[in-house]
């Protein structure tokens, strides 16, 4: 997909009028003095092209250097920051330490949602003019709803107080924006969600994976109830998804049997997968566009792969070099140790350093322990035009069903039949016996289940168990649950800062 980097939301409004396609299918329009979505979303292939806009927003999860995954664990209890020193990626320096504030905030984690927002929006202003079919034109709506809908829950969770916008906004009118009641997003991501799963198809065709489903909104909607205490309608909802336990949902979806099958570049779209970003190797990125357009590689396999690394013995997982982001804590390490999903998770390079079997260059907090699900490997590297570094072709998991059936087990209250059957599935995967269904067996099982995959730190917000997990680092109660908004967001705009910032 094509992609674009905004500094601040009022830009991106601006430019965001000039809507890109795949890359492989570029489509050009010369505006001659007209703004293009005037002349634009004449017809099918550029509803699809607009569509396909809609859904470059979710390259922000692990594309360009300032995602969501390398936000949410530097700021989690299971990593820190890392890199090659304590002003590198200054962004999750302030993230791992809490000393984040409306100054130092990156402004991408605002404006590039904000920007898919935008782009939903116009799309679906736009989509009953389009002469094309009414079930495509029914599809196209639902899809772009289901996308906003995940681009403000992500804004809600982060930011908590954002504006809501349901239809395109002209930049002299962002001004006079306010913030809206956090409660009032809520309610209108559930509104787009209820209305997208009455549309959107159960499955989709090999040529269509990566587009949104109808399981994908319905896990969707369960998480979203969920974060806002809905436990009886998060369950509800979840149990549609889920389907029997163990087995195939009515769409095919299952755990898969080997949890190391998760963690296999090309197994992408697999039954396990619900929603997931997709990247591509071939975008042929350079260090001048990367996060631009013509950037669609997976920017965090090389964030967080051991800097200098050499391996000594063919034993070794045959790493390419990277940033050294994200280094697993001991913490994480002394919980993971023992588990089956140890090896997939954790990559201890200290102790093949010590065993002289591979060597590398410790960076800044370094503690040896590499994250092993995205760590780049040789196999993996580009043979493209571009830089190597930029073109990794990992997908990354947005909800996947270990996600949803542990998410329906703390929805029933940790307690119950079904909710035991739940639990004992996602262990059962991995070769693990039974354990009592609670929540503080869920709350483990989650932290093991997930390790380095973005959901830690929102997790220990949700549950309220931040303040005792990371107030070490200076995490502040009533203050860090969600991040400040970019003071440039606020210049000159009727926004306001949130409490303690």
């Amino acid at each position: 997909m094509k992609k674009q980097y905004y500094l601040s939301l009022i830009t991106s409004i601006i430019l965001l009028s000039f809507i890109v396609s795949c890359s492989k299918d570029f489509i050009e329009v010369k505006p001659e003095g007209r703004p293009l979505e005037s002349t634009y979303y004449k017809n099918e292939a550029e509803a699809t092209a607009g569509l396909v806009a809609v859904y470059d927003g979710l390259r922000k999860y692990t594309g360009g250097f300032n995602n969501m995954v390398a936000l949410s664990n530097s700021a989690s209890d299971d990593h820190v920051a890392g890199g090659g020193g304590a002003s590198d990626g200054f962004q999750y320096q302030v993230l791992t330490n809490f000393t984040v504030d409306g100054a130092n905030m990156e402004i991408s984690f605002w404006s590039d949602f904000f920007k898919g927002v935008y782009r939903a929006n116009l799309l679906l202003q736009k989509i009953p003019e389009v002469n094309m079919s009414q079930n495509l034109k029914d599809r196209f709506t639902a899809e772009s709803r289901a996308l906003r809908a995940l681009y403000y829950f992500e804004l809600v969770r982060m930011f908590k107080n954002v504006p809501l916008f349901t239809e395109p906004v002209l930049p002299a009118s962002m001004y006079d924006v306010t913030q809206a009641n956090p409660a009032d997003v809520y309610s209108s991501i559930e509104n787009d969600l209820i209305a997208a799963i009455n549309v959107l198809p159960g499955t989709v065709s090999d040529a269509e994976k990566g587009r949104f489903t109808k399981g994908a909104a319905q896990a969707l909607l369960g998480k979203v109830y969920l974060y806002q205490g809905k436990n009886s309608q998060a369950a509800t909802v979840l149990a549609v998804v889920n389907g029997t336990v163990g087995g195939n949902n009515q769409y095919g979806n299952h755990l898969l049997s080997n949890y190391n099958d998760l963690w296999v570049v090309s197994n992408k779209f697999n039954a396990e997968s619900l929603l997931e970003a997709s990247h591509a190797s071939t975008s042929g990125a350079h260090w001048w566009n990367w996060g631009s357009d013509a950037d669609e590689g997976n920017s965090y396999n090389v964030m967080v792969g051991p800097r200098e690394f050499v391996r000594n013995n063919t034993s070794v997982p045959d790493l390419k070099s990277g940033w050294s982001f994200n280094v697993i804590t001991q913490g994480l390490y002394d919980v993971m140790n023992g588990d089956p999903r140890f090896g997939a998770t954790i990559l201890d390079v200290k102790a093949l350093k010590i065993a002289g079997l591979a060597n590398y260059t410790p960076g800044y907090m370094d503690t040896g322990y590499f994250l092993n699900k995205y760590c780049p490997r040789v196999s993996d590297v580009s043979t493209g035009p571009g830089a190597t570094e930029l073109n990794y072709r990992q997908n990354t998991y947005v909800i996947r069903l270990a996600d949803t059936y542990l998410m329906e087990a703390e929805a029933l209250g940790a307690t119950g039949t079904r909710a035991q059957a739940l639990l004992d599935a996602v262990r059962a995967r991995v070769g693990l016996s039974s354990v009592p269904v609670s929540l503080q067996a869920i709350k483990l099982e989650r932290r093991k289940e997930f390790a380095g995959e973005g959901h830690r730190f929102f997790d220990l917000v949700r549950w309220g168990d931040a303040s005792a997990a990371l107030g070490s680092r200076g995490f502040v109660a009533g203050k860090n649950e969600i991040m400040p908004i970019p003071r440039k967001e606020l210049d000159n705009t009727l926004l306001r800062q949130n409490p303690g910032y």
